[in-house]
């Protein structure tokens, strides 16, 4: 079956399998906007992970969120609850009927579940993980050094749908930011090699001409705490004190973020945001910001880098001093 023949049976219903990560699904907003600009009367339905979905709670484009333990599903001792989970998953699905389902994950899960939809064809990226590409009825070819965003868009290309870069986040009504002018500031991130130090993030506050909110989840309490100690009382800590929908506002309401290559990046990104992003050991080509707002990304000099490691004894790669990146602020702005 060619491309065009492809978007002639999707008529009615699609699902879209995409739980994770927060930045990844992220990215993934131009796929969905793309794919309801062209054809607005297509419902689309989302597998998201739980705690990732209130992201995309009320979003008008979507018209039903599946919500998977993802996390839950990963434990030894709950095969049977997370059978029973997948079970009731998988009928849920097949009564639905979708003409296509689009695995945006491209892992053995997400492509289990892409299968277990029963829908009328199934599309995925040749170059899935763990073996996930031998349940698509059809591959996309994306180039190995490309863009999360622009790997999402060639699929909805290769759906035959026209490719545009829009992020469509919903807006929270009546928000009142907890600052008139404020900079927003991100020190956690998934992998420890990744995080610029706390006293580099604090001391950077400290020189800034406006205050600060700290933000991150409640694992990072403490490391905002210990950034809110080197500021001098010109930060102020916000983690684990908001909901995703709230953070979401928080960074649109801010003046800039500065942040690690991490989910509060991309979300910046994708509003408009001034960000100024710091990396060490990942390549911002493929994961760096994308979107409209101005966008810095500062690096340090190490030859190893991008190493792609989570962790580091060394970390010469994330050595930039608070005044490179405050010059940088400055030259942006």
């Amino acid at each position: 079956m060619d491309e065009r023949s492809l978007q002639e049976i999707i008529r009615g219903k699609i699902l879209v399998v995409k739980p994770s990560s927060l930045g990844d699904v992220i990215h993934s907003l131009p796929f969905l906007y793309s794919v309801k600009e062209q054809m607005p009367g297509l419902r689309v339905h989302w597998v998201i992970a739980e705690q990732l979905a209130p992201l995309l709670e009320g979003h008008l484009l979507i018209e039903r969120l599946w919500k998977i333990k993802k996390d839950e599903w990963k434990k030894p001792g709950r095969i049977f609850e997370t059978g029973r989970e997948f079970s009731a998953l998988s009928r849920g699905l097949k009564e639905e009927k979708f003409d296509a389902v689009f695995d945006l994950q491209g892992l053995l899960r997400s492509a289990i579940i892409t299968r277990a939809a029963g829908a009328g064809t199934t599309v995925g990226f040749k170059t899935a993980r763990e073996g996930a590409s031998l349940f698509y009825a059809h591959k996309v070819r994306v180039p190995g050094k490309t863009h999360a965003v622009q790997r999402y868009l060639r699929m909805a290309e290769f759906a035959g749908f026209r490719a545009r870069v829009e992020f469509p986040l919903p807006v929270m009504e009546g928000f009142v930011p907890p600052l008139g002018h404020y900079a927003v500031l991100a020190p956690g991130a998934r992998w420890p090699s990744k995080r610029w130090p706390a006293e580099r993030f604090g001391e950077l506050a400290r020189r800034l001409p406006l205050e600060s909110l700290i933000i991150g989840g409640a694992e990072e309490i403490g490391l905002a705490r210990e950034v809110a100690g080197h500021s001098g009382g010109k930060a102020i800590e916000f983690a684990g004190k908001s909901s995703l929908k709230i953070l979401v506002e928080i960074i649109r309401h801010a003046a800039f973020i500065v942040t690690n290559d991490s989910g509060p990046m991309h979300i910046a990104a994708a509003l408009g945001v001034p960000v100024f992003a710091v990396f060490g050991p990942t390549d911002p080509e493929l994961t760096g910001p994308y979107g409209k707002g101005a966008r810095v990304v500062i690096r340090g000099r190490a030859m190893c880098s991008p190493c792609r490691k989570r962790t580091c004894k060394d970390m010469r790669c994330m050595e930039i001093d608070a005044g490179t990146v405050l010059e940088a602020i400055g030259k942006a702005l």
